[in-house]
């Protein structure tokens, strides 16, 4: 029944593929990622008019003795300083 499924609505493959639709794990707060990783911050940039994406910014940890209790300010005046920048583009799940 599967594939006679897929073959009625193809964007159930999709959806069964990408998963998408699922947020993991599970109840758990993006907007406040110091909760699951060390020495990160939640930062939000507006690419262009209406469109704003989320950010974290991570420092590594050779920095995180200096991080600990940092605002966002410190963390915007880290992105600035010499050291390279890694980008993770995670793909359109939903969730950082």
């Amino acid at each position: 029944s599967f594939p006679f499924l897929i073959r009625l609505f193809p964007s159930l493959l999709n959806k069964f593929v990408y998963l998408n639709f699922l947020s993991f794990p599970f109840f758990v707060d993006f907007r406040r990622p110091e909760l699951l990783v060390n020495n990160t911050i939640s930062l939000y940039l507006t690419t262009e008019p209406g469109v704003t994406v989320g950010i974290w910014h991570t420092v590594p940890s050779s920095r995180g003795a200096e991080a600990q209790g940092k605002d966002q300010r410190w963390y915007e005046e880290a992105l600035a300083d010499a050291h390279p920048v890694i980008i993770y583009l995670h793909g359109n799940g939903g969730s950082r």
